[in-house]
């Protein structure tokens, strides 16, 4: 893969699709509808899916494509592929909550090396640069020129008062009973994967996940939080949390800084 490129093509399609998905956010009124699984999908998932599924097979034609919005790519298994969550975060969406996100994201050999994560109505975008590092790049965010850089590393945890983050859609009692096994100076909860996004900038110290996810809902904010020297791992075993698995179904996973004392499953 040429990560110059790639940098390049994710950063400019994931602005392309926060153009068109909050063009449909400011809309009086859009359409959903309920997929198969019984999750909601509006016309701006679709839209933003079109847009960027078209971008990154003229740009990387050999490449491997999943996105959630097409079931037809669910199917073969490759070790090394692109994969996008065109709108992530639906139901923030639906209930105007701004706490959404378009992921594009490379994996390689399993593992997401490279991605993007940008949060549209909150006017912030989070990438992981060529060399692997990741970034959030101020706005305005022109589609030619890139604008002012931070680069990004998870803070050093206080394992007395960690700040926690966590699920604002799909927190549960399982969820509160795991995180009240730490001593914390801080819970919050965020929607779609700006979660990882805040473990990546050392807003968050950690993030614990037991709940269903998809690779395409955490490949993109895994890359950046890999980039800014954070883990992602799988709950029950705490290896690195593996992709490219048989439905692209991920385990239970936990997102932190390293210098978290994680407790055992």
């Amino acid at each position: 893969m040429d990560y110059v490129k790639l940098e390049t093509v994710m950063r400019r399609l994931a602005l392309e699709a926060g153009d068109t998905i909050m063009a449909i956010y400011n809309a009086d009124d859009f359409e959903v509808k309920t997929k198969s699984d019984a999750s909601p999908v509006t016309e701006a998932d679709e839209a933003a899916d079109a847009l960027i599924s078209a971008g990154l097979h003229a740009a990387f034609p050999d490449a491997a494509l999943v996105t959630e919005e097409q079931a037809a790519t669910h199917g073969e298994q490759a070790m090394s592929f692109l994969i996008v969550d065109p709108l992530d975060g639906t139901k923030e969406f639906i209930k105007r909550r701004g706490d959404f996100t378009v992921n594009i994201a490379w994996v390689e050999d399993g593992v997401p090396v490279r991605g993007v994560v940008y949060a549209p109505a909150r006017d912030r975008m989070f990438y992981t640069r060529a060399d692997g590092s990741s970034v959030e790049e101020a706005g305005p965010f022109d589609k030619d020129r890139v604008g002012t850089l931070t680069p990004l590393s998870v803070a050093k945890a206080d394992n007395e008062a960690l700040r926690i983050v966590a699920s604002k859609s799909h927190r549960d009692q399982s969820t509160d009973d795991y995180i009240n096994r730490y001593a914390t100076s801080e819970s919050k909860s965020a929607g779609s994967s700006l979660k990882f996004c805040l473990v990546a900038t050392g807003e968050a110290d950690l993030y614990p996940r037991l709940g269903r996810t998809m690779e395409w809902d955490t490949a993109a904010g895994h890359a950046v939080v890999t980039g800014a020297g954070g883990q992602v791992l799988d709950f029950d075993t705490l290896a690195p949390l593996a992709y490219g698995k048989d439905g692209f179904a991920n385990p239970f996973f936990i997102a932190c800084a390293p210098t978290v004392d994680l407790k055992s499953a």
